[in-house]
């Protein structure tokens, strides 16, 4: 069994512009609005670790499995047996670009913890796509 929640939100920004900013935030180039600090270790690219360090929390590894441009990323933590997939989909469509923040927990004991765990994990996943919208908003300073 696993747990799942996503958010999702339409923007008239560009792919790209959106693209570049979860990349610039998920390889620390700038910091999250949500206070989150990413460090890559290697190159933006499948299996690479990153440690994330949640405001006013522990700092954990995640390795990302998902990559292909302008349309997918995901990374997977481990925590307590359990696998914690965070994933960002993108799709153009008539009224904009729709980005979804998704969450899938998946483990022993997961339909125990999902439901407790997920929904604290989430909370802010609209504020980060804010605060995502919002980065992407600024003037790049070169192309990437």
């Amino acid at each position: 069994m696993m747990w799942k929640t996503e958010y999702s939100a339409t923007t008239d920004l560009p792919v790209r512009a959106v693209w570049n900013a979860l990349r610039d935030v998920h390889t620390g180039v700038v910091a999250s609005g949500g206070g989150d600090v990413f460090e890559i270790h290697g190159p933006y690219e499948l299996g690479t670790e990153l440690s994330v360090t949640p405001q006013g929390q522990e700092t954990f590894r995640s390795v990302i499995v998902e990559l292909v441009e302008d349309q997918t990323y995901a990374d997977r933590t481990e925590f307590n047996g359990l696998e914690l997939t965070f994933r960002h989909r993108f799709q153009p469509g008539g009224d904009g670009l729709t980005v979804t923040h998704e969450l899938i927990i998946d483990g022993p004991g997961v339909d125990e913890i999902g439901p407790e765990l997920g929904p604290q994990i989430s909370a802010d996943f609209p504020d980060a796509m804010k605060s995502l919208f919002d980065i992407a908003s600024r003037p790049q300073s070169a192309p990437a």
